[in-house]
This record gives C-alpha cells, sequence and structure tokens, in this order.
C-alpha cells in the first residue's frame, strides 16, 4: 500500500532549502566509495547527475539506449532556459520566477519544490558558463536575456536556437571526464527493462544490449531514472522517436506512484501535420512569439483564397487580419503560456479560419520585426530609415541573427521562406508534466528510487512555463539530487556490495525474457508502427487538447480493444538475441499501451479544467479554463494494479505564499 509523504521541510519558504541542506544526513567521503549508484538516462537531468555524483565520490554506473550520451533528446531544446538572475534589470526575482512558475501551472504544483527550482536557478548559469556553454551575449559582453510565455520579465537564457543542445555539451564534458577517471562506468546502447527491488528496496536493473539482444542485471545501492517524458505516447508529437515511458513505467508496475499523467503540454508553435505518413513533429522554438505575431484572416472568403492558392497571406490586408492573442490577452499578447496560445489556436481552427489545407494552421508573421529591426539599425547607422528596401535588408539581418537556424529549419521542412512568407504553425504533443510521484528528496514511493527531471511531476503542474525543463533538469542533476539522495545513501553505508545473484535479480531477468519472446511469438499481420500510430491518435482525439466525459469512455473502451488486437495480431520479425528495433519498439509500445490508459483514467477522475488540461465540461462564460479549487487542489498519484482499476491516492497542495486565484492573462 503506497502512502505519501512529501518531507517538505519546516519553515519560510525561503529558508526550507537552505536549513534543509544544512541538516540534511551526509555520507563522508572515503564511505561515498563504498556506495553505488545507477543513473538511467543521459540528457541534462541523467549527464548532471551522473557526472555530479561521481565527482562527490560515488561509484556511479550510467546506461543510455543512444550510441553516446551525447544523442540524449535534451539537444533538442531550442530557446533557452530560465534563472532568476535580473540582469534586465527588469524586476524579476527567486520569488517572481517562483510565482510565475506556480501561477503558469494553474496552481497544481508544490510550493516547496517550485521554489528551490526557482532558488538555484542562477546557479546554474553560473554553473554552464564555467563549462564554456556559449550563451548569447549583449554588445557590452554580458549574457543576453529573452522573454517567454506567461512572464513579463525577460529571464531566458540562450544560445541561438540550440540551447539544449549547448548545455548538454557542457554536462556531457562533466560526465565524460568521470568515465574517464573510472568513476563512471558508461553502457550505451542498454535500455533498462525493469527494475529489481531487493527486501523492498531499489536495488538494481533489468537492461537490453540493443546491439547483441543480451539481457543483463545490474546491481547497486539504489537507482536514479532521468529517463524524460512519454509524449510519444500520442505518436506523433515532437519528441524523438526513440522517446518512450518504459522505464518509468517499468517502475510504476512494481510500485512507484505515477502522478497527474493526464497533464500533458501542446506546444503552441509547431510546424503542422502535412500527412499520415509523419513519424514524429517538428517544434519551431516558443522563442520566436517574441518577435512573431499570431493571426488567422478576419474573413472566410481570405481563408479560402489562401487554401486555394489564389492569395497569399501578405495579400491581407492589415485590417483584416486577426491578431486573435493580442486582441484576447493585451497584457501577454502573443507571449501567454504554452497551454492559453495552443486552445486560442484550436477554437479559430475550429470556426474554420485555419490557414492551410487541412484547416490545422495558423500563421506566425515576422514582419513587423524586421521592420521595426530594420529602422533601428538604419537611424543607428546614419543611413534612411524611411528607405523600405534598406529597412527590410537590415531588419532581416537582425532577425537572421536571432533565430537563423530555426528559420533554415523552417525552410528546409516546408519550402517556405519564412523571411517572406509568414510560418505556418499548430499545437502539437510537446512535453509531459505527469511522471513518476517524488517527494521533496526526488525520492518515489518506493524507498531507493528516485527519479529526476521531466521523468518525475514535481515542478510544473498543469502546464510547462517555457525554457522552464531545462531549468528543472539541471536543478535537479547538479543541485538538488547530490544532496537528498544522502537521506537514503547515509543509512546504507554498512550495506555491502549489491550483487546481481540473488533470487530477486534473477525473477525479474526472467519475467523480462517471457516478455520478449511473447511479444515475438505472436506473428500476426500488423506492424507495430500501426499500432502505435492508431494507439496514438485514439488519445489524441480523446485525451488531447480538449476533453469531455464521453470522449474519454469511449477512448478507453477503443483503447482496450486496440490492445486486445495488438496481443493477438502484431508481427515482431527477427529474434532476441540479435539487433532488433521491431522488438526495442514493440516493448515500448506494450507500455503505451497500458499508459495510455491509465491517462484516460486520471483524466476522466480530474472533473475540471486546469494548465493544458481542458474538460468541456469545466470551462467559463468566455471558453477558459475553470478550476475546481475545492475538489481538486492535490497531486493525483496513482498505484497500478493490474487488470484491476487503479488506486488513487492523493497528495493535498497547500498555498501559503501565494493567493489561488483564476489565471488571467488579459
Amino acid at each position: 500500500m503506497i502512502k505519501l509523504d512529501a518531507k517538505i521541510p519546516e519553515g519560510s519558504l525561503a529558508e526550507k532549502w537552505k536549513k534543509y541542506k544544512s541538516s540534511i544526513d551526509l555520507v563522508a567521503p572515503n564511505n561515498k566509495r563504498k556506495l553505488e549508484v545507477i543513473v538511467v538516462g543521459t540528457g541534462l537531468a541523467g549527464a548532471s547527475a551522473a557526472a555530479s555524483l561521481a565527482e562527490l565520490g560515488y561509484k556511479v554506473k550510467a546506461f543510455t539506449f543512444h550510441d553516446s550520451p551525447r544523442r540524449a533528446h535534451s539537444i533538442a531544446a531550442q530557446g533557452g532556459i530560465n534563472a532568476a538572475k535580473n540582469y534586465q534589470n527588469d524586476g524579476d526575482s527567486v520569488y517572481r520566477l517562483f510565482y510565475d512558475t506556480i501561477k503558469g501551472g494553474d496552481y497544481r504544483s508544490r510550493e516547496a519544490n517550485v521554489y528551490r527550482l526557482a532558488e538555484v536557478s542562477a546557479n546554474i548559469i553560473d554553473q554552464c558558463v564555467a563549462q564554456g556553454v556559449p550563451f548569447a551575449r549583449e554588445y557590452g559582453g554580458t549574457l543576453d536575456n529573452r522573454s517567454f510565455g506567461g512572464v513579463q520579465v525577460s529571464r531566458t537564457f540562450y544560445a541561438r536556437g540550440q540551447t539544449g543542445q549547448q548545455l548538454l555539451i557542457g554536462a556531457y564534458q562533466a560526465l565524460s571526464r568521470q568515465v574517464s577517471l573510472g568513476n563512471v562506468e558508461m553502457y550505451n546502447r542498454h535500455e533498462m527493462l525493469d527494475l529489481v527491488m531487493v527486501e523492498n528496496k531499489a536495488r538494481g536493473i533489468v537492461t537490453r544490449n540493443l546491439l547483441t539482444g543480451e539481457l543483463k542485471s545490474h546491481a547497486a545501492h539504489c537507482v536514479v531514472l532521468a529517463t524524460g517524458g512519454y509524449g510519444n505516447v500520442y505518436y506523433l508529437s515532437t519528441n524523438a522517436m526513440n522517446c518512450n515511458v518504459s522505464a518509468a513505467w517499468r517502475a510504476a508496475r512494481r510500485g512507484a506512484a505515477m502522478a497527474n499523467p493526464c497533464f500533458c503540454q501542446i506546444h503552441p508553435t509547431c510546424i503542422p501535420v502535412s500527412g499520415t505518413y509523419q513519424s514524429k513533429l517538428t517544434l519551431m522554438s516558443e522563442s520566436l512569439r517574441n518577435d512573431g505575431r499570431v493571426w488567422v484572416p478576419k474573413k472566410m472568403e481570405d481563408v479560402e483564397a489562401i487554401r486555394e492558392g489564389s492569395k497569399k497571406p501578405t495579400d491581407i490586408p492589415e485590417d483584416d487580419r486577426d491578431y486573435y492573442l493580442e486582441r484576447k490577452y493585451p497584457a501577454f499578447g502573443n507571449l501567454v503560456p504554452r497551454d492559453v496560445a495552443s486552445r486560442a489556436a484550436k477554437d479559430v481552427c475550429d470556426e474554420g479560419r485555419g490557414v492551410n489545407k487541412t484547416g490545422l494552421a495558423v500563421y506566425l508573421d515576422f514582419e513587423d520585426a524586421i521592420h521595426r529591426y530594420g529602422k533601428a539599425e538604419a537611424y543607428s547607422a546614419g543611413k534612411d530609415s524611411e528607405d523600405g528596401e534598406l529597412v527590410r535588408k537590415l531588419g532581416t539581418k537582425v532577425v537572421e541573427a536571432k533565430y537563423g537556424n530555426l528559420f533554415e529549419i523552417y525552410e528546409k521542412i516546408t519550402g517556405d521562406n519564412p523571411y517572406v512568407t509568414p510560418m505556418r504553425i499548430y499545437p502539437a504533443i510537446h512535453y509531459t508534466m505527469g511522471g513518476l510521484w517524488v517527494d521533496y528528496n526526488l525520492e518515489t514511493t518506493l524507498p531507493g528510487l528516485f527519479c529526476i527531471g521531466e521523468a518525475n511531476f514535481s515542478d510544473h503542474g498543469a502546464n510547462r512555463l517555457g525554457a522552464s525543463a531545462l531549468m528543472q533538469g539541471l536543478a535537479d542533476g547538479y543541485f538538488v539530487l547530490p544532496y537528498t539522495i544522502g537521506s537514503f545513501l547515509s543509512k546504507e553505508i554498512k550495506t555491502p556490495a549489491i550483487t546481481d545473484d540473488s533470487s530477486e535479480f534473477k525473477r525479474v531477468i526472467e519475467e523480462v525474457k517471457t516478455r520478449l519472446e511473447n511479444l515475438l511469438a505472436v506473428k500476426g499481420d500488423r506492424s507495430v508502427d500501426s499500432f502505435h500510430r492508431e494507439l496514438g491518435l485514439i488519445i489524441w482525439d480523446y485525451c488531447g487538447m480538449s476533453r469531455n466525459e464521453e470522449g474519454l469512455k469511449k477512448g478507453r473502451k477503443l483503447l482496450k480493444e486496440l490492445k486486445k488486437e495488438f496481443y493477438s495480431n502484431v508481427f515482431v520479425p527477427g529474434e532476441m538475441n540479435e539487433y532488433n528495433p521491431e522488438l526495442e519498439k514493440a516493448s515500448r509500445v506494450a507500455d503505451f499501451f497500458e499508459l495510455g490508459e491509465l491517462m484516460i483514467v486520471d483524466a476522466l477522475h480530474r472533473e475540471e479544467s486546469c494548465g493544458g488540461h481542458f474538460r468541456e465540461e469545466s470551462q467559463t462564460e468566455d471558453n477558459e479554463a475553470k478550476r475546481d479549487d475545492e475538489n481538486y487542489t492535490y497531486v493525483a498519484a496513482w498505484e497500478w494494479k493490474g487488470e484491476e482499476e487503479p488506486l488513487l491516492h492523493k497528495e493535498p497542495l497547500e498555498f501559503e505564499n501565494v493567493e489561488l486565484k483564476t489565471r488571467s492573462y488579459k
């Protein structure tokens, strides 16, 4: 039976982490060398955690299913990383970052964890600069900042549109140093397929060597999961195709609580779906909304002319354009949070004003920014700021310097030049706020199993603010887990080295083998991808941007029927003991079926709208999300019960430092 204890320290919010660090149990340096830690995943959270723990003296085993830790999906993050440095002197502070994150998550996250995240954010920037991360700089040499949705200050540090890649190179350097010193044992091309519990403590994992197919168990004193989110349950998402939920879900099947699984983020600036042949979607960074204006035509005849190709968007006069975010949310305009911008795009497309052939696209237009920057450049150079051609040329150079690689990606995919023709964008699945439940120490409900980064639920509530994912991953890995893991390991210093020759390890490895053999034995008629695509469409249609009770119940029924067919008709070619990517996919999709059903159960249970979770039965008169704070101010942590209904556990959320109120960006 799961018992939730958040272990939030006593004291004022601003003092909790400081005092807790001073009182937490420590492990002496000579004892750290006796303790082993497994870290699964080598993205920003995993790489920074493995490097930091090894630097402290622990023996670390790190696992990635990639050929190199540098291939982790963290490299795909484009726009930036938040930190409360107040370099712009525009009123930012630790408290404001904390408040914006709590508010942006629609008051469905834990105050203590979010404040700690805001508090350590400034340290992250110093750490990364010291590692050589090439953040953008202003003319005077100081680090530059830009704004992201849901805030009214500039606190986002960035490296053009490659921030995630540059940050991961920094963490990878730190990890590589520890590998070279022998403090980290690196396992590339190994995928975790199960968790091993010994006497109610997480003591190891079972992996499959993806090159040879060999199943092997690995033992340690504790396990850290840093395996990212589960957005690929929707099939089409901005995630890399190999992103999956298996490590976290296998932990959930062993007894770890899965929290708020239906809280999935819809990102508003994605290149629209163009056909059923697609296997993933491409994101355009939210940073583009700093300078891009979102609009659709006001008149249906203009919409139809654009779809037919008889008109271009540049043919639509200013008065006939609906800059709907600026109209509906004047205080924030195009920089409203992601869930608000996404739902607004869906609304205008539902009205029939979508600007591509599918009717599912809106414009992101940079003409105003090009003109504004161009005039400023011409004026400062003493040139004619009324010369339209010169102004456009100079303004284009400024926009190219800020967003050039993003514009290049867009043009390569769509064939349109975004400097001339507005981008077409539409919301898509991007990030998952749900994940394994963790306490203040980042420990799950299973003793000795820690979970960091996107794989846990802890910081973002019902909607993540842009540029906060990288912040959480590095905060957890560099500055939180290295302290809090001591709360568990300090009690393990007399525990001898854990070996994998116990009955528990042998049993789990046999269970994994049987599971894979069963998938190979089906020999049906349908490919794994065909099931995954259909599964994703069911989740998107019934548990996506907009949800209702009838649709969720129908979606669950369809999901169960498809799952039954999967186990009777899937075709997985090849053998287990060889390189077999189809078997990899089949194992992951099998886990997506179970998680997908839990997502629907969670969405059915939460009869309120909050953040990215929009229940049609719960909306205001002007169609905005309507929370139910009286009945749903808690974390929904689910205990997996196999074929029985999952069991709900509630962690009440107490707000002592912010006022619970309806979000307004108007």
